[in-house]
């Protein structure tokens, strides 16, 4: 069976970017005037182009009109569960990199409940575990501990763990596992490996074919992204919406998601590259919307307080809240390594409130899961 690599090969990124980049406003127009109708991956490209920038505004109400029709006003709420820090990976931009020489954490059961008691107590039904990559001690054998355990008192159980194999995957999946979300972190295949030197995430192409066995396992949604500020966010975006349109066609009993995670500081440091401004990262959204009316768009609390309050009704459909990002973080060990920084520290009930405050509902748990 093939996969999303027999396409990526295909593509050049050199060839990908100069196309974005010479695109033109009448480019733009063109593919503004669809209105609500399907969009090419060409008008994805223009829309992510800098001559895009002066139809901001269009492309926000288009993109509100449309999340709207197919979302209406609820917005999904989730929150991560850090599970562990350990990790054998040497990743340029992360806190859990293995050559950040601090004290390691895996939960233990025990300490599991404890977490889980406190994020209920917030109001959540929509947990994400996350790890870092240490097959040696978060392996399948650990997360099906941690969902026959967690599985009673969530709606939905969405995991951003190491990519593992299809076997792996249709072994979690009666356990409960809903949603699995895997970065690729850049699509250029050179700087990937200047950030991933070490560890089995330095393996480009196994991680590139992660969704497909996500897909052939028949996980019910799967999360894409990049994490901007490694690469130009343009051309990496149109690998993603490359990547999506492939897999929805492919997949398409599937549901997918995106996400929008811009480098963060953290105990180490990484400068971003590429520098993306909340105008840029209002276009990317809106650019996305108008490409794939159905694809659910998230993000997080790396992002201001302010910008998240204004974001909400231009196309994004789910937010994490009250997060930590280290393990224990709610409960068990607050002071533990942070993965990153995260900016919009408010609790779950204040952004609750800041979103009837604009006519929006805050939904603590798919209830598309709880149909099927």
């Amino acid at each position: 069976m093939g996969s999303f690599n027999d396409i990526f090969k295909a593509c050049s990124w050199e060839e990908t970017s100069n196309s974005i980049y010479a695109k033109t406003s009448a480019d733009v127009e063109r593919a503004l005037a669809w209105g609500t109708a399907k969009r090419t991956l060409e008008d994805f490209k223009a829309l992510l182009s800098p001559a895009a920038a002066p139809y901001l505004e269009q492309m926000a109400e288009i993109s509100r009109q449309l999340t709207l029709k197919r979302f209406g006003r609820v917005l999904q709420m989730y929150v991560p569960l850090y599970l562990s820090n350990e990790c054998n990976n040497i990743c340029t931009y992360c806190g859990f990199s293995y050559d950040n020489k601090v004290r390691r954490k895996t939960l233990s059961p025990i300490e599991i409940m404890q977490e889980v008691a406190a994020i209920k107590e917030m109001g959540f039904d929509h947990v994400l575990l996350v790890t870092g990559e240490a097959s040696q001690s978060v392996h399948t054998a650990y997360f099906k501990q941690v969902l026959e355990l967690i599985r009673p008192h969530f709606a939905q159980i969405s995991m951003e763990v190491q990519p593992l194999d299809l076997a792996d995957y249709e072994e979690l999946r009666p356990y409960g596992l809903n949603t699995v979300l895997v970065y690729q972190e850049t699509y250029h295949q050179e700087d990937y490996k200047k950030h991933h030197p070490r560890g089995k995430k330095s393996n480009f192409l196994y991680r590139l074919e992660t969704p497909d066995r996500l897909g052939q396992a028949g996980i019910h949604k799967i999360g894409l992204g990049v994490l901007i500020g490694l690469e130009d966010w343009r051309t990496d975006s149109f690998f993603t919406a490359l990547h999506l349109d492939y897999l929805e066609k492919t997949y398409w009993q599937s549901k997918y998601s995106i996400s929008f995670p811009r480098l963060r500081p953290f105990s180490g440091g990484l400068e971003p590259k590429v520098a993306m401004s909340d105008r840029e990262l209002v276009q990317l959204i809106c650019a996305y919307r108008l490409f794939n009316e159905e694809v659910e768009l998230s993000i997080s609390t790396r992002e201001s307080q302010v910008f998240r309050d204004n974001i909400i009704k231009l196309g994004i459909t789910a937010m994490s809240a009250g997060s930590k990002t280290n393990p224990g973080g709610y409960v068990v060990e607050p002071a533990s390594l942070e993965q990153f920084e995260i900016s919009d520290e408010r609790s779950a009930k204040e952004i609750a409130a800041m979103l009837a405050q604009q006519g929006y509902e805050a939904v603590w748990k798919d209830w598309d899961n709880s149909l099927v």
